[in-house]
């Protein structure tokens, strides 16, 4: 499925595919424990490190996706369905989420 990393070090959002879901999502962000939320009402979802502001990561960067928190580190848009319980094809365009991410 396809969906977008958002690189805060780098400063950059790149399209990329989940071949394996959740553990796909794990694998690009680089932790096991993460969590998500919704940022719009077609079911795309922002998933981060739950722990990204606890656990220490130098150079790691923030970014903050419309108003929500901000995130350490990097994150994952992707499509879902079912409340989250179901991943799916990102809705959003690249050009449209270049537009909500403000790197900090």
């Amino acid at each position: 499925m396809h969906a977008f990393f958002i690189n805060a070090h780098a400063k950059e959002i790149t399209a990329v595919a989940l071949d394996e879901g959740l553990a796909s999502i794990r694998r690009l962000i680089g932790f096991d424990s993460v969590d998500s939320d919704e940022i719009d009402s077609n079911g795309d979802r922002l998933f981060f490190d739950e722990a990204c502001f606890i656990r220490e990561q130098k150079g790691a960067g923030r970014f903050r996706l419309d108003t929500l928190p901000p995130v350490s580190g990097s994150g994952v848009v992707v499509g879902s369905r079912n409340d989250g319980a179901e991943l799916v094809d990102v809705q959003a365009s690249l050009a449209a989420l270049q537009k909500r991410v403000q790197f900090l």
